[in-house]
């Protein structure tokens, strides 16, 4: 094999983003104070680069412009190169698209960002073309040299503006949440609602599983027909998309359009990790047999493509194969006609092949209607056609899996690894098929032995037996939340206690006093030009709301109500961004939900609780916390409760309980 004509620093990184870069003509540097030392030293302005190894415009501004001979010697001469991949370093990241944001009022990825040799930004943008790209560094560069004190200038005004984008006002006061507050916001939310394809209006459209999470909690607490039809519309759509793999499972990143056809290819575990949380609920809710096939195939395919040797998940499968976008996922009519012979022609029809699944020039396999819907139009009878539907598509998932595959990016983080972990307990509670908690256990094992250190530091990233990075805010509370979860799951009292521990040491390294919530990163960790905080919920969770319902959850179990009150303080805090953009604070509205209703707590103690919690699962909505101990325990819920030989069930509300009671009757009719 050829050796490669050049390589610089990134070869020496573990990131499969870095690595991609590591044989470009630029001499790309990893994230670094010599970086930044040499910059001031040769007085050049800074490139930073942010992109992760799934990325397709990534790849694009990589081969038109990174591995281009006339582009790096412009960026070799006259800037340092630093490339970052976004999710290692998702702090910096956090920093300098808010700048590119600020800018120009969007942001994405490639992000590429120029600052002064302190950090400091001073102009971005995302993907730019090879001429784009070329001018606009002349530009700066001849600015820099020439006009120092203007660049100067505009410096110190964007950072004026990135410490007022996400600033919190001091909290001297917490807010009082009523239900007609919820109602409000999700009437005004309903607006936007896509009342054909689901989903909220417009494109490119994400899944927003934390968003629709909260609408299935709204719905069915609030009795809401119309959320709950719209919950079910956008599930059942994206179901049936070219957004999900109907041959392989699990789903893409977004859509492009508004009907969930086209995706953009790439496949990343904290998408899959969510929904399959979003779609066991919905199918606890709704016992539509779709939405159990999806979090079936979901876990298939994470267990078969996204896992490591160790029990670890791995991150994503990129969008491109062979240099093409999606060219692993389609298919030609031809080819599908040679692989099935006499049942092409239903099967085609079933994955609108030739028909709406067409995309330029090949076909995303999709469905235009249910499987129901498509048996009773064609008169099939449904048991025969789903043995032939089975069988086709085993016949198709053979067939792909010998193309070239997309490439994988095998790093592990803490963070989405709790989200998947999370989902497989949701699927263990709804399905009780051991399978997803044994599974569940093997990957909670790997984290608490590998990736959380004696002392509750949690490390980001690991691959190939090597942690890098200290752990963000997003991953304790992800991690927090699992180990709730896990608990909910097993009953075995250590994942409580590692969760008690992971909060007081994000409580002394994470929070700032003076606003009532928790910095991104940890006080430990080198300081950026600004030191950020993550509000807004998104794609994922906010990890200040995570924080808070986690704080709200270990008052229940803990009996700490200085918990629930750093909880009520961090929701005052966002209340008027509440207002004006629900979606994008989902799970804090989900917090609010619990605090706006009544705190009950189903404690059942022992030796039969295990058996006598799985009866009373069907009957729990979102605000009843369930737990359950069958021997003696010292916590707060089933202290001084256990009786041998006997299982007793409390009812209790706001920490107070009643006699204990016997008879399932009763607890039906306290929880109706």
């Amino acid at each position: 094999m050829e050796s490669p004509k050049h390589t610089n620093r990134l070869i020496e990184e573990s990131s499969p983003y870095l690595l991609q870069h590591a044989h470009n003509p630029v001499d790309w540097q990893p994230w670094s104070d010599d970086a930044f030392a040499q910059a001031r030293g040769e007085n050049k302005l800074v490139i930073i680069s942010v992109g992760y190894a799934a990325c397709h415009w990534c790849h694009v501004m990589e081969h038109e412009s990174f591995e281009d001979d006339e582009v790096a010697a412009l960026m070799n001469d006259h800037f340092v190169s630093i490339k970052v991949d976004r999710e290692e370093r998702p702090d910096i990241d956090q920093v300098y698209i808010e700048a590119v944001q600020i800018m120009t009022g969007s942001g994405g990825w490639p992000l590429n960002c120029i600052v002064l040799p302190d950090g400091r930004p001073i102009y971005g943008g995302t993907y730019f073309r090879k001429t784009e790209w070329i001018h606009l560094l002349k530009s700066l560069h001849n600015t820099y040299q020439n006009e120092p004190q203007r660049i100067e200038e505009y410096a110190q005004k964007l950072m004026k503006g990135l410490e007022q984008y996400n600033a919190v006002p001091e909290n001297s006061s917490q807010k009082d949440f009523v239900k007609q507050d919820l109602i409000t916001i999700v009437d005004q939310w309903k607006r936007q609602f896509d009342s054909k394809h689901g989903g909220d209006g417009g494109a490119p459209k994400f899944p927003m599983p934390n968003s629709l999470q909260f609408l299935m909690e709204y719905a069915q607490l609030f009795d809401d027909a119309d959320v709950l039809n719209h919950l079910n519309l956008t599930l059942t759509k994206m179901a049936a998309g070219g957004i999900y793999d109907q041959i392989g499972g699990g789903f893409a990143r977004y859509s492009v359009d508004a009907m969930w056809k086209v995706p953009h290819f790439e496949k990343m575990l904290y998408d899959n990790g969510q929904l399959l949380s979003l779609y066991a609920k919905a199918y606890e809710l709704t016992k539509n047999p779709r939405y159990k096939e999806v979090v079936y195939q979901t876990v298939a395919f994470v267990e078969r493509e996204l896992m490591g040797a160790d029990d670890n998940f791995f991150c994503s499968l990129d969008a491109d194969s062979e240099g093409v976008e999606g060219k692993f996922y389609v298919w030609d009519a031809d080819e599908i006609d040679k692989l099935l012979g006499a049942d092409a022609q239903i099967i085609k029809e079933y994955y609108a092949v030739d028909g709406a699944g067409q995309w330029e020039g090949s076909n995303i396999l999709l469905m235009t209607s249910t499987f129901e819907e498509f048996c009773a139009a064609k008169q099939l009878d449904a048991l025969a056609f789903r043995k032939r539907l089975d069988k086709a598509s085993e016949v198709l998932f053979q067939a792909r899996s010998v193309r070239v595959r997309p490439g994988l990016d095998d790093k592990t983080l803490t963070s989405w690894n709790a989200l998947m972990l999370v989902g497989l307990l949701d699927a263990y509670h709804t399905f009780n098929d051991e399978a997803f908690l044994k599974l569940a256990l093997r990957n909670a094992s790997f984290l608490k032995t590998t990736m959380i250190a004696d002392d509750y530091r949690v490390s980001r990233s690991y691959k190939n037996g090597k942690l890098t990075i200290n752990g963000f805010l997003d991953d304790y509370a992800f991690l927090i939340e699992a180990f709730f979860g896990l608990y909910n799951a097993s009953f075995d009292e250590s994942w409580l206690m590692d969760a008690h521990a992971l909060i007081e040491y994000t409580i002394s390294h994470f929070y700032d006093e003076q606003s009532g919530t928790f910095y991104y990163t940890s006080d430990l960790d080198p300081a950026l030009v600004t030191r950020k905080r993550e509000l807004s919920d998104n794609v994922i969770s906010s990890s200040n709301s995570a924080m808070a319902r986690n704080l709200y959850t270990a008052s229940l179990y803990f009996g700490n109500m200085n918990y629930k009150d750093m909880a009520v303080t961090m929701l005052s805090a966002v209340s008027e961004a509440l207002n004006s953009g629900g979606k994008y604070y989902s799970n804090w509205l989900s917090l609010m939900i619990r605090l706006t209703g009544k705190s009950k707590e189903v404690v059942v103690v022992g030796e039969d609780a295990v058996n006598l919690i799985h009866e009373l699962k069907p009957l729990i909505d979102p605000l009843v916390l369930l737990s359950g101990s069958t021997c003696e325990s010292d916590l707060s819920l089933f202290k001084s409760r256990y009786v041998k030989g006997e299982t007793l069930i409390y009812l209790c509300e706001n920490n107070v309980c009643k006699q204990p009671v016997k008879d399932l009757d009763l607890v039906r009719e306290w929880l109706s």
